[in-house]
């Protein structure tokens, strides 16, 4: 095993530098950062959805033994399995798993739904990886999270990534250490194991402002980190730059006192940026938890806590009471029809009959079920029918068509894509209130193969019951 996964397995605090493969640094990556070992991670299609997969990208650096990211967005089972044996075959073991952020040419499949854009799930990725004891699993976390319901699921979905195999967690990038540490007492409270590290960054006022009119997703940026970044740019650009550093300093060593194994370091691959971090560091070390928080405090201008959290309003409601009706419905029709033993022994009886085989059977049931089903939860003929592992809210009417859970991409409850509301909150909401909770936290729902679509879940249910 790599130098990094005997780094977490002693628990050795370290850091982990992202580079994007397309920027080669001038200086070859470096092995430790202020004293602690340092490791190469490669991103996958930040930039652009053609960037260069960090897999080529490797060949670039063998020295260097590189983490790779890998994202789902645009790719299918069957794609990862064949990167899974491409990066064991070159000694890759180190691997960071992502669902995605937005392709950015994400096609929603408006005119043919057979082109709508796929994203495989990280939680898809790491049941398939685990199979594979070579490999070290990394899986992402979004903390930030400030609408109870947003918050509750992607817990929820941690706990199924941990249950999966997920041997370390890399949070998302952030700031509100209220968040980090209500992680860090979550996974302990949980007698969880895998260690986290938390994602930092220098933040410069033209990074904020950049992210802020992008609407990178997942990040939270609020009024007063950005007011407080250009005013003091417009100031003195030599001491914001101190200031910059010196809070990303703070933060890595908050993380370090609260028990975190390491950072995840973006935005600081340059040898300049690296060495200015150093100082910062050396010249913090010897501070107490207490005295970085009151530092930190400081340089960001706190004053209730609460300035580098959005503002939530209202948003934090209970699940109607139409939806609790729905799923009840839903729920008894299901068991009914799908579940009991009766139906399993007369659908199993009447699906394997060979009328099935033919295309007109074929083409007549597909539409049924479509038409059944489509106008009810917004069934797409995914021919593996997953609404009883998903409280019946149909994944498909997530943009990504995620099953297991959110993206980090919300805000407030509201979709990456920014047109609807979260299906994931909407489920974790229906969850409390109908006491299934535990559903979303562990039933570990497969990945819908490509050639599984456009096929009817109805006949492909029953044919496994016979």
């Amino acid at each position: 095993m790599p130098l990094f996964y005997n780094c977490l397995k002693e628990r050795q605090f370290c850091f982990l530098i992202e580079y994007l493969p397309a920027v080669k640094p001038a200086v070859p990556a470096c092995s430790e950062l202020a004293g602690f070992p340092a490791f190469m991670t490669l991103a996958d299609r930040v930039q652009s959805d053609d960037d260069l997969a960090p897999l080529d990208a490797a060949v670039h650096f063998p020295e260097a033994d590189p983490l790779l990211h890998y994202s789902g967005k645009g790719r299918d089972i069957a794609e990862f399995e064949t990167f899974l044996e491409q990066a064991k075959a070159k000694g890759h073991s180190s691997l960071l798993l992502l669902s995605g952020d937005k392709l950015k040419k994400h096609n929603d499949g408006a005119e043919n739904a057979a082109l709508r854009s796929r994203y495989l799930e990280s939680v898809n990725m790491v049941m398939a990886a685990r199979r594979d004891p070579f490999f070290n699993i990394g899986v992402a976390f979004n903390p930030f999270k400030y609408a109870q319901a947003e918050r509750d699921a992607q817990y929820f979905k941690l706990q199924k990534k941990l249950k999966a195999g997920a041997d370390y967690i890399i949070t998302q990038l952030g700031c509100d250490l209220d968040a980090l540490k209500l992680a860090k007492q979550f996974l302990d409270e949980k007698h969880y194991r895998p260690p986290i590290l938390a994602c930092v960054m220098p933040l410069t006022f033209s990074r904020a402002k950049f992210m802020a009119r992008q609407k990178v997703a997942g990040i939270v940026l609020t009024p007063h980190v950005l007011q407080l970044l250009e005013q003091e740019h417009v100031q003195d650009k030599h001491l914001a730059e101190c200031k910059v550093y010196e809070r990303c300093a703070l933060q890595i060593l908050i993380c370090r006192h609260l028990g975190f194994a390491g950072v995840h370091l973006s935005a600081c691959h340059k040898a300049d940026e690296q060495q200015k971090l150093t100082e910062a560091l050396f010249r913090l070390q010897s501070l107490s938890l207490n005295e970085c928080e009151q530092r930190w405090q400081a340089l960001w201008q706190l004053e209730t806590g609460k300035e580098l959290q959005p503002e939530v309003n209202s948003v934090n409601h209970a699940a109607p009471i139409s939806h609790v009706m729905k799923y009840k419905q839903m729920h008894a029709m299901h068991e009914l029809m799908f579940s009991s033993r009766i139906a399993k022994g007369v659908g199993s009886l009447i699906f394997n009959a060979k009328l099935w085989n033919r295309p007109l059977a074929e083409e007549a049931l597909l539409k049924t079920e479509f038409i059944s089903k489509h106008s009810v939860v917004g069934c797409e003929s995914c021919g593996q029918c997953r609404l009883g592992e998903t409280l019946y809210i149909c994944p498909e009417t997530c943009p990504k068509g995620l099953a297991n859970g959110p993206c980090g991409g919300t805000h407030l409850d509201r979709c990456e894509f920014g047109d609807r509301e979260c299906i994931h909150s909407v489920k974790a909401r229906l969850a409390k209130a109908v006491h299934q909770t535990d559903i979303l936290k562990m039933e570990l729902i497969p990945s819908v193969a490509i050639e599984t679509r456009n096929t009817s879940s109805w006949k492909n249910w029953f044919k496994t019951q016979a």
